[in-house]
């Protein structure tokens, strides 16, 4: 049961990037492109951005998922949604800004926040919520926390 459940609650940290992220930027290709421009000029950067976004939401969160490099998975998630919520997420640039009244900068100021508390959520899953785990990521960076060791393999009986 335990195995079960480390899989639902690391599907839940996952689930807002593979599927939902990663089929919006295939699906809305030219409108990620035109809101990574936001922050990138060039358009050949903000494709490239684009398609690294895509490969990482999609690696990482798979690995996340099948526990394979698991640690390293989480910490480059958490760099990415730190990255994410600084180039895009920059409610401070908007003249609107105040958490009391209307303020149309008000929405990106909570997916700021989101990003960073996801980040957050990474960074335990990457080294354990007591920090137990960072000596072992320092030591074996490419290592699994074995998320699913307490599953049971039922081994067919010889007839």
């Amino acid at each position: 049961m335990t195995a079960w459940i480390v899989f639902a609650a690391r599907l839940l940290l996952v689930l807002l990037f593979l599927p939902f992220s990663a089929l919006d930027k295939l699906i809305n290709f030219k409108s990620a492109v035109v809101q990574a421009s936001e922050a990138i000029a060039a358009p050949a950067i903000a494709k490239s951005l684009i398609f690294g976004g895509l490969a990482i939401e999609v690696s990482m969160s798979t690995a996340i998922l099948v526990g394979f490099a698991d640690r390293l998975a989480a910490l480059v998630m958490a760099v990415y949604c730190v990255l994410t919520a600084l180039l895009w997420k920059q409610f401070w640039k908007s003249p609107d800004f105040r958490l009391k009244g209307p303020s149309s900068a008000r929405a990106v100021f909570w997916d700021f926040l989101k990003n960073l508390s996801v980040a957050g959520g990474f960074v335990l899953l990457a080294i354990g919520a007591n920090g137990s785990g960072l000596r072992e990521f320092w030591i074996h960076p490419l290592g699994s926390t074995s998320p699913y060791a307490s599953l049971k393999v039922i081994e067919p009986q010889p007839r």
